[in-house]
Parts: C-alpha cells; sequence; structure tokens
C-alpha cells in the first residue's frame, strides 16, 4: 500500500491547480517550442531542440509527482484533537526552557513541512511530541544533542 501523503485542503487545492496548468497551458508552450526546434532542421546537432525535450522530460516528471501527491493526499484537519490542543492547522509558539528562546510553528502536513521556515508536521519527532498538548504543558523532545524540553506559551488555530 502506497503511503499517505498528509497535505492542508489549500496545499492540496494548490496542487490541483498547478497540476491543471502543467497539463493545458505548459503543455501546449513545451509542444510549441518541440515544433520551432524541429524547424531549424538537423535533430542530431540542434541544441533548441535538445533543450525543449529536457523541457518536455521535466514537465512530465513534474505531472507525475503532482498526480502521485493527489492520489495519495490525506487532508489533515484538527477536528480530531480539542480546540485548545496543539494539531493539524494550528499555529502556536515554544519556549526552549533550558535558553529561553521562542519559536512560532505552524502544524503542517507532512508533504508542506519545512523546518527552515517553522512549518512542521507530524512525521518529525518534534511534531510528535507537541501533538495533542496545550499550552502551558511541558514537552519533551529527543534530539541528537539529547532530550529538549520546551513549554507551549501560545497557540491559535
Amino acid at each position: 500500500m502506497a503511503k499517505e501523503i498528509k497535505l492542508s485542503q489549500e496545499s492540496l487545492d494548490n496542487y490541483k491547480e498547478e497540476l491543471e496548468y502543467l497539463k493545458t497551458t505548459r503543455a501546449d508552450e513545451v509542444a510549441e517550442q518541440l515544433k520551432e526546434a524541429r524547424s531549424f532542421g538537423d535533430l542530431s546537432e540542434n541544441a533548441e531542440y535538445d533543450e525543449a525535450k529536457n523541457e518536455q522530460g521535466k514537465l512530465y516528471s513534474r505531472i507525475a509527482e503532482l498526480e502521485e501527491i493527489i492520489k495519495h493526499a490525506v487532508v489533515v484537519t484538527g477536528d480530531t484533537y480539542a480546540a485548545d490542543e496543539v494539531s493539524p492547522g494550528c499555529y502556536f509558539v515554544v519556549e526552549d526552557l533550558e535558553f529561553g528562546d521562542r519559536e512560532e510553528y505552524h502544524f503542517v502536513g507532512s508533504q508542506e513541512a519545512d523546518p527552515m521556515d517553522g512549518k512542521i508536521s507530524d512525521e518529525s519527532p518534534f511534531g510528535k511530541a507537541v501533538l495533542g498538548h496545550k499550552v502551558g504543558e511541558i514537552v519533551e523532545v529527543d534530539a541528537p544533542v539529547g532530550t529538549v524540553k520546551y513549554k507551549i506559551v501560545d497557540m491559535k488555530k
């Protein structure tokens, strides 16, 4: 069985929109590039043709990737959690209890996760640790440097 790909409804809609664009507008543009490159003559030494074929390959690869994502997408919602618990779709702030640093995070689906941009999912150790916890609670996260303790200081849905 293929792995589920967790996404927000907004991201799923964006992927569907991108797929539609690639299959229509962008596919027509690439086809036109190929047609024009063929008109230049000898294909064995035709850089424009090679470039157009490469572009076509990238296009088909991205279309296949998007179709796979959409096929296995599961929309994540916070419905299974109480309104005051960290759950998919919410924004929350944690404080590192050792250093006092505060960071804001957005709980997103696995395909959207980008820890450097403050987007985490339940597939990360940090995401698993905070999921379902409330403001004021302390969570422990196993990290390469050891166990790190965070306090959830704020949350909004």
